[in-house]
């Protein structure tokens, strides 16, 4: 076996820490003091501009990347602000502006951010949280391995920082998840 370090490239699972700070420097998120994440290179685990930047990357790598909005959760759309009925919300409570709330959809609840609210109606700003900014990613590769068959089978890394498997694989497996405060931004999951 040689002693060269495996590089991040397609169908390889890389385990790795971030710090996340918009385009102002401003903070988002980090890794620090949890568990590294893993993904599985190649296959849209990650938003676009942070996987391509990752290519060719091994473990002990320590690295910036600066992602637009265009490789990250994309521009925003003035169309995604809409006009809601209140009761389509999730335990709406007391509605103020700038608050997250859930909406029921056909998919399923969505969170989206309280614009205005009304007697009867809320505006909603669909879009994601992050639209429109460019993401600010200081990296630290941990790990690179080969994909195991069963990862290559579902398409994504298993064990901690990736996926376990308590899910049902017939059904649609887009792993569209919506944000919560402690959602990691490096995961894409389809958006």
């Amino acid at each position: 076996m040689s002693s060269e370090a495996v590089k991040v490239d397609a169908d390889k699972v890389v385990t790795f820490h971030y710090s996340l700070r918009d385009a102002d420097d401003a903070f988002v998120e980090s890794s620090e003091g949890k568990d590294p994440v893993t993904y599985m290179h190649g296959h849209a685990n990650i938003v676009p501009g942070l996987e391509e930047q990752m290519a060719g990357k091994q473990p002990g790598d320590k690295f910036t990347a600066s992602v637009p909005p265009e490789q990250a959760y994309g521009l925003r759309d003035p169309n995604a602000v809409q006009r809601v009925p209140i009761k389509h919300l999730v335990n709406a409570g007391k509605l103020a502006a700038g608050q997250t709330v859930a909406v029921n959809t056909r998919e399923g609840p969505r969170h989206a951010l309280v614009v205005k609210v009304g007697h009867f109606n809320v505006d909603l700003d669909l879009n994601h949280p992050l639209a429109g900014k460019t993401l600010v990613f200081a990296i630290e590769i941990v790990d690179v391995r080969d994909a195991t068959a069963e990862e290559l089978q579902h398409g994504h890394a298993h064990g901690p920082g990736g996926h376990g498997h308590d899910h049902d694989h017939d059904g649609d497996h887009a792993h569209d998840h919506e944000h919560g405060a402690d959602h990691d931004h490096a995961h894409d999951h389809g958006h």
